[in-house]
């Protein structure tokens, strides 16, 4: 059985991804920050199901909260063959001269200085260079990262444009390492990350001009993470997948 660590996974995409990974026969570590009873939910749906999850919490912008995730997950289940860098946050919604700075720094710390962590410490133990029995990273990336979120969250398709660029140098930095890196593009996703501060929902502004006529769920990202693991995908690297319907 392989051990796989999923941030952000109380909710959305991450929790569904944790959940699908179970479901596939991986033992999974459940990261989350703050959100503590979404977490326990997802270890609670995995166990019920038969299988095997731990929820840790991690500030994975932290100086030493990646080596923890590692050595708890390796506690639990074993050396870790999977990562998939899901935690994330989008940041303040409008225009980005009105952004205050401290919002825009966490934004990057988050988005950016989190997964470069979680990267940093997935190379030290799955790495062969280091001793390690491979394996794959997935990160998270947006469409926004292409698109722009002109209005919206330009600092945040940003900080996806910076994990679209740690993706491909990352990969080819290890690919002779027994590691794989790719990362996956969402578009518009059915989750809590839709919702605006003022009550509105952004899939009832753009999910009818899709070009699939609606929004993708959290699952069909999940399964683009899970592919993107498995030995399926063995020839696949540094790849950015698109999961947007067409958009």
């Amino acid at each position: 059985m392989s051990t796989i660590i999923v941030t952000g996974a109380g909710r959305g995409i991450g929790a569904a991804t944790a959940r699908l990974a179970a479901a596939r026969g991986h033992a999974v570590l459940v990261n989350y920050e703050a959100n503590a009873e979404a977490a326990d939910a997802t270890v609670r749906a995995i166990t019920e199901a038969g299988g095997r999850a731990v929820a840790v919490r991690a500030n994975v912008a932290e100086e030493g909260a990646a080596k923890a995730l590692f050595d708890a997950a390796e506690a639990a289940f074993g050396p870790v063959t999977g990562l998939v860098n899901s935690a994330g946050i989008v940041g303040p919604f409008g225009r980005l001269e009105d952004l205050d700075p401290a919002s825009v720094r966490r934004l990057m710390e988050v988005n950016i200085t989190g997964t470069i962590l979680c990267c940093q410490e997935a190379v030290r133990r799955m790495s062969t260079r280091h001793g390690g029995r491979g394996g794959a990273i997935v990160n998270l990336s947006s469409i926004a990262s292409v698109l722009g979120s002109p209005g919206e969250f330009v600092a945040y398709a940003a900080s996806k444009g910076a994990i679209d660029s740690l993706t491909i140098g990352l990969a080819r930095e290890v690919s002779n390492e027994g590691l794989r890196v790719n990362a996956i593009r969402p578009g518009l996703i059915d989750t809590d990350m839709q919702k605006l501060a003022d009550g509105r929902n952004r899939l009832d502004l753009y999910a009818a001009s899709l070009p699939m006529g609606r929004a993708g769920t959290a699952e069909e990202v999940a399964e683009a993470a899970l592919w993107l693991l498995s030995d399926a995908a063995s020839y696949v690297n540094g790849t950015l997948l698109n999961v947007t319907g067409g958009r």
